[in-house]
């Protein structure tokens, strides 16, 4: 099976013919494990084998699909003395969010 292309303003995505940036994000960020694999990150950088066990022992390939296409995308960068963590452009992503993770956190509580 051939791998989706990596989604991308400006061009054809999920949810819009002419790639609105914002039908791009969420594209990238609906894909399997692509959220929680930044959710994880955002405190702090991990290696691959503990980033998978905080992911609820994601598959290898998914989870290496997916940092492949967050760090293609700049949210997330490696380096060599703490592995995988969330670039300056991540972490405005990451902030963006908390607004949402507060609405779902009270979605949750009510009856």
């Amino acid at each position: 099976m051939a791998r989706p292309l990596m989604p991308k303003p400006g061009k054809r995505v999920r949810g819009s013919r002419t790639g609105r940036p914002i039908a791009a994000l969420l594209d990238l960020l609906g894909r399997r494990w692509a959220l929680r694999v930044l959710w994880e990150l955002r405190g702090g950088p991990s290696n691959f084998r503990a980033l998978r066990e905080r992911c609820d022992d994601v598959s290898p390939t998914v989870l290496n699909e997916r940092l492949r296409e967050l760090r293609d995308a700049g949210i997330l960068e490696w380096s060599a003395e703490g592995g995988y963590g969330v670039t300056e452009h991540g972490r405005a992503l990451c902030r963006a969010l908390e607004p949402m993770q507060a609405w779902a956190e009270a979605w949750a509580r009510r009856p």
